[in-house]
């Protein structure tokens, strides 16, 4: 897997910068300020000093950079100086990180971060933003230089950034995930890849086609009936917290989405390798509680399915029997992360009988539509796990948006010769219609979050905390929130 960048945390020494290679990155509020930046105006005979005294270091925002090529004075190819105020909050500093990761390259980089409050945080946004996926080039990539931070105390930034390094590989975890092409990862390789992780404490067990058909996961087995791959579903077990019930992390695992016999539009249909990404962000916050050794019970359970059109596929028009007993009329074959969802929910509470449900899942293109890429769509049964999860997203600069159920979206589903249908075939509400559906498959007396992430799994663009691709997003928000239960 990609690992994220190594960040070595040294003491301050201002009698070596002249002579440090690669690049310097300088930490600064401005003009003047601090011990390292009078020293390297000097070394640059005042040329420090009149970048921040200029119009182009004014106008940038807090945690935006300009840089310096072959500074003269330093040996340094670069130097870059990072507009941050030593007491920045966590957001900002997490953000200057980030500007920082986004140009590392082959050359060593030296951050100058001695009296800055949040380094840790600095160091989190670095390694969070320095990433690329390149398994699949003939190629291999040339490989980041050393990063090496000077901070003010080196054994207590170590510490904090411990924790945060786990989190980064988490977050690198889920990208890789989401990045492979589906003939790569399939459902064999993604259990293989889960079952690995029992090496770092997880108790990975997997459930085979006929484990499924005795328990009666026959909507889920209906989706992947089209496919040469087998369905499976694989429960990961985190016991770090004595004998509390467990949160339950429930994500879809969809390895590729054709549509079925319902076929998607060529145009776009390479990207339904990312139709895995709810489970790939399972296994990221299942890999990081791992890593770090977390105090809680935590459960993840992957339903993976390949979703094909064949002779053996379901048709537009099939019933089909849940786990929980409910009948459904499948009228679109491509509305089929639902149905893998609402065995796998049921499940989680008949075996584990948890404290709460997350589930997460790439479901609905009408989300990107409500909400673009920035935020995720996120519904709730219960507005006090609502609005925890939603503070553990704001901290983590992780943008999510609550949009309503009701019993008028819930009516949609009314199918005339089934319980429910698995799609209205409108256009309006459909992401709300489709958490309504799930909704079905929650007592209603458990806390359930369900979240749709097909806007902000993998965007065309660079985000601020990772390039164009996948973004690991959830990954953060959630270990955030099973963190501030740990106390």
């Amino acid at each position: 897997m990609t690992s994220p960048v190594a960040i070595q945390f040294l003491p301050l020494d201002t009698a070596s910068l002249a002579t440090q290679t690669g690049r310097l990155v300088l930490l600064t509020a401005g003009q003047g300020k601090g011990a390292v930046t009078r020293a390297l105006s000097r070394l640059t005979k005042g040329a420090v000093d009149r970048a921040l005294a200029s119009p182009a270091f004014d106008k940038l925002k807090p945690g935006e950079a300009l840089d310096l090529a072959w500074p003269a004075g330093l040996a340094a190819e670069a130097l870059q100086i990072v507009k941050l105020d030593p007491r920045a909050d966590t957001a900002t500093a997490r953000k200057a990180g980030a500007t920082i990761g986004a140009r590392l390259g082959e050359a060593d980089t030296l951050v100058l971060a001695a009296g800055i409050n949040r380094a840790a945080e600095v160091a989190f946004g670095l390694a969070l933003r320095a990433y690329r996926f390149s398994d699949r080039k003939s190629e291999a990539a040339k490989p980041f230089g050393a990063v090496r931070m000077m901070v003010s105390d080196p054994e207590a930034v170590a510490a904090k950034a411990g924790p945060m390094a786990a989190v980064a590989e988490g977050v690198f975890f889920t990208r890789d995930l989401v990045s492979e092409p589906s003939n790569i990862l399939n459902t064999f390789d993604f259990a293989a890849r889960l079952a690995a992780m029992q090496e770092l404490g997880l108790d990975v067990e997997i459930l085979e086609e006929e484990d499924l058909e005795k328990l009666g996961m026959r909507t889920l087995l209906a989706v992947g009936m089209g496919s040469e791959s087998p369905s499976k579903v694989v429960v990961m077990r985190w016991n770090g917290g004595g004998d509390e019930a467990p949160l339950a992390l429930v994500g879809k695992g969809v390895c590729f989405d054709s549509g079925g016999i319902s076929l998607k539009p060529a145009a776009g249909m390479e990207d339904m390798t990312m139709d895995m990404g709810g489970a790939a962000v399972v296994a990221g916050v299942m890999r990081t509680l791992a890593l770090r050794k977390a105090k809680s019970n935590v459960v993840g359970l992957v339903g993976l399915v390949e979703n094909m059109p064949s002779g053996r596929a379901q048709r537009p028009g099939d019933v089909v029997t849940s786990m929980k007993g409910d009948t459904i009329q499948v009228t679109n074959t491509d509305a089929e992360g639902r149905l893998v969802l609402a065995d796998v929910l049921w499940y989680a509470q008949e075996r584990f009988k948890p404290s709460g449900i997350i589930d997460l899942a790439t479901l609905t293109g009408a989300v990107i539509i409500a909400l673009g890429h920035e935020n995720t769509g996120v519904f709730s049964n219960d507005d006090a796990f609502c609005d925890e999860f939603l503070k553990a997203a704001r901290h983590e600069s992780e943008g999510a948006w609550r949009l309503p159920l009701g019993e008028a979206y819930d009516a949609k589903l009314k199918s005339d010769i089934a319980d429910i249908r698995n799609s209205t075939g409108a256009r309006d509400a459909g992401s709300i219609v489709a958490a309504c559906f799930l909704q079905r498959f929650v007592r209603p007396d458990m806390p359930w979050i369900h979240l749709d992430i097909a806007g902000t799994a993998l965007t065309k663009a660079d985000t601020a905390f990772a390039p164009k691709g996948a973004t690991g997003w959830g990954v953060r928000a959630i270990n955030h929130l099973i963190a501030a239960r740990e106390g």
